[in-house]
């Protein structure tokens, strides 16, 4: 039945975004908000659902090349497994830090990991980006992010 590598990975996307969407129907609900927190992950739950289903009836085939691109060499996995050890991290610190110290670390760390050095723009980065997300979501959006320690 499952004949290209196309449809393999949309069968395990559309496996999980069922289960992500599952978690985004048993988010908190809050009080008093225009837009609770479970609209952005419900819209990008669906929106994965939809574009497995497309890459499931893709028709194009994969030549010898592109599968051979495919093949990750031993340096990057680890790059990649680092970044994936990273990122648990930022998921496991989300709350407690907060959403400002967590994704200002997150952006910090992960930039220099990846080979980029201006420290002082690595650094500008990583405070101004999470603050202008943070005053739009909450602020104008109306989303409550996680505050953590930090008293806003």
């Amino acid at each position: 039945m499952l004949k290209t590598m196309n449809q393999k990975i949309s069968i395990f996307l559309i496996l999980f975004s069922s289960g992500y969407l599952y978690l985004t129907y048993n988010l908190k609900e809050y009080p008093y908000v225009p837009v609770d927190s479970d609209l952005v992950p419900k819209l990008l739950g669906f929106l994965l659902i939809g574009l497995a289903i497309l890459l499931f009836f893709d028709k194009s085939s994969e030549t010898e090349e592109e599968k051979e691109k495919r093949k990750v060499p031993g340096k990057e996995l680890l790059v990649l497994l680092a970044v994936g050890v990273m990122i648990l991290a930022y998921i496991f610190l989300l709350e407690i830090l907060g959403f400002l110290l967590a994704t200002a670390l997150f952006v910090f760390f992960c930039s220099w990991f990846l080979g980029y050095k201006k420290w002082k723009s690595n650094l500008l980065v990583s405070l101004i980006f999470p603050s202008v997300l943070y005053y739009l979501f909450n602020y104008l959006l109306q989303i409550r992010l996680p505050q953590g320690i930090l008293p806003f």
